[in-house]
Order: structure tokens, then sequence, then C-alpha cells
């Protein structure tokens, strides 16, 4: 759904005696409360949790490669969302680090606003470092895995 749409459903939320409104385009929905003449976009998918901050874990391989790393080329992520290494749980993950990829190749689903999105390579190489564990929030450009040239 737009943005530019959502704002005028705020608008014209607030200046009526409506107390709700949900609006539902195929797949995407919004729904806004006016709670003390303020407004509240209480949808699941404009939750933010913040995170506490990870450290990160530099594996043996990643050490070794810390040269090699300047010769790679990153995937990172289109959209903020959540990342999935397979196609469900259980399954076996899309990429492994060592694993080479092509160019198109799917190797991995970051989830926005309820749709499952497929993140194809953009790049040929083998796979030298997953960055993220499965089901972990991503932002908009994290880098997910390091390839190499």
């Amino acid at each position: 759904m737009d943005i530019r749409k959502v704002k005028k459903l705020i608008e014209m939320l607030e200046n009526s005696n409506l107390e709700e409104i949900e609006i539902q385009e195929g797949e995407e929905s919004v729904r806004l409360v006016k709670s003390h003449g303020n407004l509240q976009n209480i949808t699941p998918q404009s939750i933010v949790i913040p995170q506490e901050n990870k450290q990160e874990i530099i594996t043996e391989e990643t050490q070794s490669n810390e040269e090699t790393k300047e010769d790679s080329n990153s995937i990172n992520s289109p959209m903020v969302g959540t990342f999935y290494a397979s196609a469900s749980p259980g399954a076996k993950p899309f990429v492994s680090v060592g694993d080479i990829v092509a160019e198109g190749d799917v190797v991995c689903i970051v989830e926005a606003m309820k749709m499952m999105n497929e993140i194809k390579s953009e790049f040929s190489g083998k796979v030298l470092s997953i960055n993220v564990e499965n089901a972990e929030p991503v932002e908009y450009g994290q880098s997910l895995f390091e390839l190499s040239k």
C-alpha cells in the first residue's frame, strides 16, 4: 500500500467522527485507531522491537580470509524484514559457507509485511560467510552474505 494513501487515511480519520478504520488492498491491510485524539497504527507489521546490541561472531574462516574479504562481493538486504535461510522450518538452507552460487540463484528469504521475498544472488562465486542468523531481523542494506569475486 502506498504511503501517500496511508497518510491520506490518517488525515481523513483525524477529521472525522470515526474512532477506527481498517482498509484492505489485496494481501495488504492497514488498521488505524483514534485514541484520545492521537492516531496509532496498530498493525502487526509496524511494531518495532528494539534490538540489543549483538557482538559480531567471527569464525576462524572469516579471520583467515580477512584479506579475501576485500576481494569479495556482498549480498545486502533490499528491505527491512526477517531473514530466513531456508524455505521452511527444518528444511535445508538455500546456501551454506563454501557453496558455489550462480548469479540469480535464491540465497535466502526476507519476510516483510507477511510477504516472503526470495533474495537472489547478484553475483556468482563461493559463499565466504553468512552474516545473519536464521529468523534474525535485518535492516535495509545490511550485509547478508559475502561471496568471492
